[in-house]
């Protein structure tokens, strides 16, 4: 069975840093695409950044956020400098049972439980 809990989450100010943490179990993440989504109240659920072959983010956090594995580890991190208000939400870790990147949150089968992130203005 794949776990995946993050942390790293937490309430600060607006323009300051985080690093969330996915640290996986029961999968081998070097060998799947893995991504973070998140979710505000009152709005979809929207892809933020994932790590294939490659790395792909969504455009409101491009320049700001940097998705990176440690694969001895087991772990993905998402970087967020520069945080604003519209940042806040539950940011979920996904991986999907291919390296292949896809955007939609539908194509990802384990996810984790998710950590709060508020930025305030």
């Amino acid at each position: 069975q794949v776990k995946m809990p993050e942390s790293g989450g937490g309430f600060l100010q607006a323009g300051g840093s985080l690093r969330l943490s996915c640290t996986t179990s029961g999968r081998t993440i070097r060998n799947y695409a893995m991504a973070w989504f998140r979710h505000a109240p009152g709005k979809e659920r929207e892809f933020v950044a994932a790590i294939a072959w490659r790395t792909y983010y969504a455009d409101s956090v491009k320049g700001r956020f940097s998705i990176s594995r440690d694969n001895p580890k087991n772990t993905v991190y998402l970087q967020m400098n520069r945080l604003k208000p519209d940042d806040t939400a539950v940011y979920y870790c996904a991986t999907r049972g291919s390296i292949d990147y896809r955007l939609g949150a539908s194509e990802y089968d384990y996810w984790g439980q998710g950590t709060q992130v508020t930025v305030s203005s």
